[in-house]
């Protein structure tokens, strides 16, 4: 009988395995690891964080097309045709003559300039083309790691829920351009978005965003080893659910957004005269009044930001009670600093009645808060066993 002893790992032939190496015949031979390691995770965790800086251009410059008012420019959708913008003079009156033809110029642009329209166009086009790029950072990646055995059994439903949020994210953006482009008979209101539409398509890309980078940060950062407490389990709770008041403070600025709710009291701490406004609840139902009502919006965007103010400051004051390690507390510090940053640009855009600029600047703020409320997280995330 021939007895098969196990061919001994010396330390050259585990320091390969564990590079997703292999020795033959004395000799090592190269190949891709097929069961993901620590370095293909980082490898991710940047792709992914790369991938929701994208997605942060996304929407800053969405919220900038929205305050020029340049988002129904393009009144046509095309995947691959529209990403040649018009290059000659004929092209371009071509597509004025479209736009002529929507609301929005009958009634508020019926004097605009070719070369206005094309600034308006530019930026359309702009944020249209940066959502393809958007687009092709998730999914050619995806293609490529998946391939090459990057992704484990568990991310693969994950990583494919990221890809199609994106190409849905693109579908919804169109169906938003396409509330502000259908004829009202029954009203003479300035041409704008459904509000619902531009919520769910903001909110929609703030999932993306969140997603992104808490899969990318706890694949690039290692767990903190904190031990456990109540105080611990306290601060992870207060921290959760002061992240979701983070998130939905930022969905109701699309709201104000969409209702140019901003420009209706442009006073604090006070609306106007008074401390609660006489027109609060002026639409039937009351429901109505939360997303339809400008002044509701408005005064409902104040509360919640003051909410999530307080709520970062009381979760900064209670981490002081926890031992906690130095990038945790870099984190909730950043945290707390963007948050009282966020408010001043708030009064600010308020009280100057919402400077394009200065308003585009409270609108990336809002990302940036939900930023660090993710890395804190993250941070604060339990080690998995």
């Amino acid at each position: 009988d021939l007895c098969i002893m196990p061919r001994s790992r010396t330390p050259l032939r585990q320091w390969l395995l564990r590079r997703g190496q292999t020795t033959e015949g004395g000799h090592a031979s190269v190949r891709m690891a097929s069961i993901p390691n620590a370095a293909s995770y980082r490898v991710l965790g940047r792709w992914l964080v790369g991938c929701s800086g994208l997605v942060l251009g996304a929407v800053v410059l969405g919220g900038v097309t929205r305050l020029t008012e340049s988002g129904l420019s393009m009144v046509d959708w095309h995947l691959v045709k529209e990403m040649k913008p018009p290059r000659t003079e004929a092209e371009w009156e071509d597509e004025f003559s479209k736009y002529k033809q929507f609301p929005e110029f009958k009634i508020m642009n019926h004097d605009m300039t070719l070369r206005e329209f094309k600034f308006i166009f530019y930026m359309e086009w702009g944020h249209r083309m940066w959502g393809r790029l958007v687009g092709l950072a998730y999914i050619l990646p995806t293609v490529y790691f998946w391939k090459r055995g990057y992704f484990s059994r568990s991310m693969k439903p994950r990583v494919l829920g990221l890809c199609g949020f994106v190409v849905f994210q693109g579908l919804l953006g169109w169906y938003m351009v396409k509330s502000g482009l259908e004829e009202k008979t029954e009203s003479y209101d300035i041409p704008r978005v459904s509000q619902y539409r531009l919520a769910a398509h903001l909110g929609s890309a703030l999932l993306l965003y969140c997603s992104s980078l808490w899969m990318g940060l706890t694949l690039m950062l290692p767990a903190n080893k904190i031990p456990d407490s109540r105080n611990l389990l306290q601060l992870r709770r207060f921290a959760k659910v002061t992240g979701g008041l983070v998130f939905l403070t930022a969905l109701s600025g699309a709201f104000v957004a969409g209702l140019d709710a901003g420009l209706v009291y442009n006073s604090f701490p006070k609306m106007g005269e008074r401390w609660i406004p006489d027109d609060l609840l002026a639409f039937s139902p009351a429901i109505k009044n939360v997303f339809e009502n400008p002044t509701t919006v408005q005064f409902d965007h104040r509360i919640l930001g003051i909410g999530s103010l307080t709520a970062i400051t009381g979760l900064y004051l209670f981490s002081r009670r926890v031992h906690l390690p130095r990038r945790a507390k870099i984190a909730i510090g950043c945290l707390t600093a963007m948050a009282y940053t966020q408010v001043v640009l708030g009064i600010s855009t308020l009280l100057l009645y919402v400077p394009t600029s200065l308003a585009a600047t409270h609108q990336s703020g809002s990302v940036a808060l939900l930023t660090f409320a993710i890395w804190v997280l993250a941070e604060l995330r339990k080690v998995v066993k």
